[in-house]
């Protein structure tokens, strides 16, 4: 088992809006809450922050904007089509938080960041 936690974002309403108005080529089919929450991002984060809903909410509530950031970047990489302010209300009208505590690595190899 990691000693991690895992947090998923669920796109609410108000972001698949978002999604299909911002759209700078509406011509293609429109996104529906369905999709977007079909394969979402996973963000590894210390066990310890998912202890309780408090302390996660907590840790939320310090890192909400790199997540928001994360999340409208993964739809356009153009911050003008971003909304104007990235408030943790909007964050909240905008997503569920998931948090998974049991994280099991089945590949007992290595685990590889890409990024580094």
């Amino acid at each position: 088992m990691l000693n991690r936690s895992a947090l998923i974002l669920r796109y609410k309403e108000p972001a698949v809006r978002w999604i299909n108005e911002a759209d700078p080529n509406p011509d293609g089919p429109a996104i529906t809450l369905e999709n977007v929450n079909e394969e979402r991002t996973v963000y590894l984060i210390d066990e310890e922050v998912a202890d309780t809903p408090e302390q996660l909410r907590k840790w939320v509530k310090a890192n909400f904007r790199p997540l928001f950031e994360s999340e409208l970047g993964g739809w356009y990489v153009d911050p003008d089509l971003w909304p104007r302010k990235l408030t943790l209300k909007l964050f909240d009208e905008w997503f569920t938080v998931e948090c998974h505590t049991m994280i099991f690595d089945t590949v007992g190899g290595p685990i590889e960041d890409d990024e580094i």
